[in-house]
């Protein structure tokens, strides 16, 4: 069977799409699994790695009333994430993804392992919370994962 990120390098090339992502959490493990496919290059645009809410503002235009309000693991940021990213980059598709990887950081509200993300094509635009278990390696690897799914079930749409 082949890897997620194969499917959807081959499904981009296919229809002539660029995708570009907008990483937290996962600190660039998204990009770097869609370019370690031959020929990524011509789907792939960018990636910005947005660790902090200055440069979640500053790099992709989440605002700070976002980042104030709802903080930066929510559906609203990575909603502006992943607008801000494909608009940044000129791409067809946007992924985005912000979350706590632990061990710490969580809350009985936002507990380690919930992960917000988002993806946006020309019509659609969605975020979808996660809870993932494992340590902070298995939590970035199953964020990373579900995202390129997520990207996958837009890139059948366009």
């Amino acid at each position: 069977m082949e890897c997620t990120e194969k499917i959807l390098c081959q499904s981009l090339l296919e229809k002539g799409l660029k995708i570009a992502t907008a990483e937290s959490c996962t600190g660039g493990m998204i990009a770097a699994k869609i370019t370690s496919v031959s020929g990524a290059s011509d789907c792939f645009d960018a990636g910005v790695v947005t660790y902090s809410n200055e440069q979640k503002h500053k790099l992709l235009g989440v605002s700070k009333k976002t980042l104030k309000n709802h903080g930066a693991v929510s559906k609203e940021t990575a909603l502006e994430m992943c607008r801000g990213v494909r608009k940044l980059a000129k791409a067809d598709i946007g992924i985005s993804v912000t979350g706590i990887a632990g061990p710490t950081g969580g809350t009985p509200e936002k507990p380690v392992g919930t992960v917000w993300i988002g993806v946006c094509g020309k019509e659609i635009c969605k975020a979808e919370r996660f809870l993932f278990d494992g340590n902070r390696d298995e939590v970035r690897e199953q964020t990373a994962v579900k995202a390129l799914e997520l990207a996958n079930d837009i890139a059948k749409t366009l």
